[in-house]
């Protein structure tokens, strides 16, 4: 299923479930569907971007941020997302280029609290000119382990913004001089893009340069703002989880195996949105046979 819908303030509304995925020509059922979710600012994105457009001795470029959250918990989904911020915002943090924005604050989502968290997660969907967040569940995780289900969140959140942002500009990219996207990984590693799927919207793998970034999220505001919406967003479904088993405790240790969780695995049994191939949770598993 596939659903976008521009809305009367020329903002996309991204919306798909993700039930199959082409990893290298073959296609593999997913064992849980994959939601991905997200906005793109149509009217901010031709009003930046067309200028460098009509200079025919400059570029078209931008930058796109991803991260992720949840690799190391027993419960749940990890959460993945994409952000791209307004040009002028966009930089290393140490230079400053979110002072004096509604963004000011913004760092890597673990050096801050959660009551800032929660304060810039409405605000970089709000001043993002796109960003798409995919939620990863646990039997994904089960089926292709934590590092691929990661790397296939990273690669599905570039893939559906850089998509979205290729059908708009089309037009404007046939004209451009050169296309140069960068995408900023979090990490140590890349994930590895369907570029032929990329090519049919006219964006060339050579066209995109991938980046990993170790502790990129306190380098570069893009994946910052990245970091914050893929911490909230998974934060959002741990508490979701804790008002349906209010027993696990899950609003305080967010699915990771701290000593209150793993007591109440072994009180009340382990749930459906547990990780079962992480080794407590089968162990518990084993127990209980």
């Amino acid at each position: 299923m596939n659903t976008m819908l521009q809305t009367e303030n020329h903002v996309l509304e991204i919306e798909r479930s993700i039930e199959q995925i082409d990893i290298k020509g073959q296609y593999i059922n997913l064992a849980s569907p994959i939601h991905v979710s997200g906005q793109l600012n149509i009217t901010e994105l031709l009003a930046q971007y067309s200028e460098d457009i009509a200079k025919s001795h400059t570029g078209l470029t931008f930058q796109i941020g991803v991260d992720e959250a949840g690799r190391g918990p027993l419960l749940g989904s990890v959460n993945v997302a994409a952000a791209l911020l307004p040009r002028a915002w966009t930089g290393l943090i140490e230079e400053q280029p979110l002072k004096d924005t509604p963004l000011s604050i913004l760092t890597d989502s673990k050096q801050l609290s959660e009551k800032k968290r929660d304060i810039l997660y409405p605000l970089v969907q709000q001043y993002a000119i796109g960003y798409v967040i995919a939620d990863i569940p646990a039997a994904v995780i089960d089926q292709v382990n934590i590092l691929q289900a990661t790397m296939l969140g990273m690669r599905l959140c570039t893939e559906v913004l850089l998509e979205s942002i290729a059908y708009h500009l089309s037009d404007m990219m046939k004209n451009a001089h050169q296309l140069a996207i960068e995408v900023l990984f979090d990490g140590n590693r890349c994930p590895e893009l369907n570029y032929s799927s990329l090519a049919r919207l006219g964006i060339k793998e050579t066209m995109i340069d991938c980046q990993a970034w170790v502790k990129g999220d306190a380098r570069h505001t893009s994946i910052a703002a990245a970091s914050i919406l893929a911490k909230v967003s998974r934060d959002k479904t741990m508490y979701a989880l804790d008002a349906e088993h209010p027993e696990y405790g899950i609003a305080k240790h967010k699915g990771y195996p701290t000593r209150a969780h793993m007591e109440a695995i072994d009180k009340y049994g382990v749930l459906a949105a547990h990780r079962r191939s992480f080794a407590p949770v089968r162990k518990a598993l084993e127990s209980e046979c």
